[in-house]
């Protein structure tokens, strides 16, 4: 894999590059950042009860090193040395999921707990259920940093995102799971296609996908 993705994601200083091992914890802080009201984590990992940060952060670092070890897609927007955003993707049948990686959830279990751990794999069986296609990418994540929103960063991410799925031949499309209506209207401008709303737990939220184009 190339560590530099296709040349038309840059713009100006900015350049989208898959992560190295000594960019997670940036990453970890972006994607806290970034997850840290979002309503689905909010459910998940219990916001209502003591220690609602520390899990939230143990299970983000978890994931990201899951996906490390697992070679999948993790993506960042970097303006020389400082990265900006980041996004992680699961690549089609690639067996990666909470479900199959015994040793993610031993972690998880000792650092988020038991409802936690069986509500982030009860919320990916549900999602996967109700795509449109059996070989897909997936968006786990995608984060600007709070200092540089609203500079067109995300739509970079999303153009990374395109040029993943589309160098893949096994791909049909991305999927995605949104539960803010303003990332909502974020995917659809990309040209996400709205599937259906689901209800995981107690938060609503709408699948999106995006087929790839035919060549």
């Amino acid at each position: 894999m190339s560590n530099v993705l296709e040349q038309e994601v840059r713009r100006d200083n900015v350049t989208a590059v898959f992560l190295a091992a000594n960019d997670l914890k940036i990453a970890a802080s972006i994607l806290y950042n970034a997850y840290f009201d979002d309503p689905l984590f909010m459910d998940i990992f219990q916001a209502e009860k003591e220690g609602y940060e520390g899990r939230l952060r143990s299970a983000i670092r978890e994931e990201l090193d899951a996906f490390w070890e697992a070679e999948q897609p993790m993506i960042g927007l970097f303006d020389g040395p400082r990265l900006l955003a980041v996004t992680c993707l699961t690549k089609p049948n690639s067996d990666f999921s909470s479900g199959r990686f015994w040793h993610w959830r031993l972690k998880m279990l000792l650092t988020a707990g038991y409802f936690s751990t069986r509500a982030m794999m009860d919320k990916e069986d549900k999602i996967r259920q109700n795509m449109p296609a059996t070989a897909y990418h997936m968006v786990s994540f995608i984060a600007v940093h709070p200092d540089h929103q609203h500079l067109g960063l995300g739509h970079i991410l999303m153009g990374a995102i395109d040029s993943v799925v589309n160098d893949d031949s096994g791909s049909e499309g991305v999927g995605v799971f949104v539960s803010i209506p303003k990332y909502l209207r974020f995917f659809q401008d990309g040209m996400y296609q709205q599937i259906c709303k689901l209800t995981i737990s107690d938060v609503h939220g709408d699948i999106l996908f995006k087929p790839k184009p035919l060549s």
